[in-house]
């Protein structure tokens, strides 16, 4: 059966877990090439996925610094760019509460919250406001003057070691040479909701990490009661469905083209984010106390994958699934 998900659990990241060792690592997989993915939708998205995937379970946060270079990078080719070589991308979009970039008389100003690897990137797209009009995506590079990294803003638990702070930008030059697309291209693109469709591969690999942990426990125990077996059964089930769905839409989409991509990414998306509320709910169950009090692995894995899978908005995007779904007219 086809699968984004290897049989047995990847080798552990090395203690202690800070942004300096997971961006060393990601450095590393940069120069092997690793980190060198198929295009979504270019013919291999599964591939693609598997990779993220992959990433996601050896640590969530390694997943998350990764996922938002390879989405830099299959972003940049879409507008027919290649980016600066051996450069560390990310992706910078966020909006919330009330915040974000704009651009004003050809300078680059406000503050953009939820900026993974703020203070360790060496260049970013970020999305801004621009005149009357939709908003651009601008390359920046972030040894620029004018542009601070806020670490106090960061004061996660879960996904601590992602560096995800405010990025202050204050009057930065922009010239037209570094606009990505034209204004309104990045949410346009047909890349836009396969990329979403890629995170929810690396939370599948967050949501498989807290199964290898629940797993390990009870195989150091000796033993498991009916009830720790009968969870266990259901987040087995959760998570492979979640992976199924996942590889048929990668080979929907690198099909024959025709399939509603926004609809796809909405599902994968929305059946991750119910499988990982499974795990969240089921796997200290299984375990009790003893491993959320003593193992701070498992106990940082159920943390960062609560943290990072509530990039999906719950009821809100699954009310924007269901009006694709009323709009299509198909189950």
């Amino acid at each position: 059966m086809k699968t984004l998900l290897e049989p047995s659990a990847p080798e552990n990241l090395p203690e202690p877990r800070t942004i300096e060792t997971i961006t060393a690592m990601v450095r590393l997989l940069m120069a092997n090439g690793v980190l060198d993915l198929p295009r979504p939708g270019d013919g291999d998205t599964w591939g693609r996925w598997t990779t993220l995937a992959g990433l996601g379970r050896r640590d969530l946060v390694l997943g998350r610094i990764a996922e938002g270079h390879t989405d830099a990078l299959a972003i940049l080719a879409e507008a027919g760019r290649e980016p600066v070589p051996g450069a560390l991308y990310g992706v910078w979009a966020a909006r919330s509460g009330g915040t974000g970039a704009v651009v004003t008389n050809g300078s680059l100003g406000g503050t953009v919250r939820f900026c993974s690897g703020a203070q360790v990137l060496d260049r970013a797209l970020v999305v801004a406001d621009y005149e009357d009009g939709p908003p651009i995506l601008l390359e920046v590079g972030l040894d620029e003057p004018g542009i601070q990294a806020l670490p106090e803003t960061w004061q996660a638990i879960g996904m601590d070691a992602s560096d995800s702070g405010d990025v202050h930008f204050d009057q930065v030059p922009v010239t037209a040479a570094q606009i990505v697309g034209g204004p309104g291209w990045y949410v346009s693109r047909p890349g836009f909701a396969l990329g979403g469709a890629g995170v929810a591969a690396v939370w599948l690999g967050g949501c498989a990490a807290v199964v290898d942990s629940v797993m390990a426990y009870l195989r150091a125990r000796g033993a498991a009661d009916d009830h720790q077996l009968a969870h266990l059964g259901a987040l087995h089930t959760a998570i492979h469905q979640a992976d199924a769905l996942l590889v048929r839409t990668a080979g929907l989409i690198d099909g024959d083209g025709e399939e509603n991509s926004v609809s796809l990414n909405g599902l994968c998306r929305a059946a991750v984010e119910r499988a990982a509320r499974e795990v969240l709910d089921k796997a200290p169950e299984i375990t009790g106390p003893t491993a959320l009090c003593r193992d701070l692995r498992f106990s940082r894995q159920l943390a960062d994958l609560m943290v990072y899978v509530r990039q999906h908005h719950g009821a809100r995007d699954l009310a924007a699934l269901g009006a694709e779904v009323m709009k299509d007219g198909r189950l």
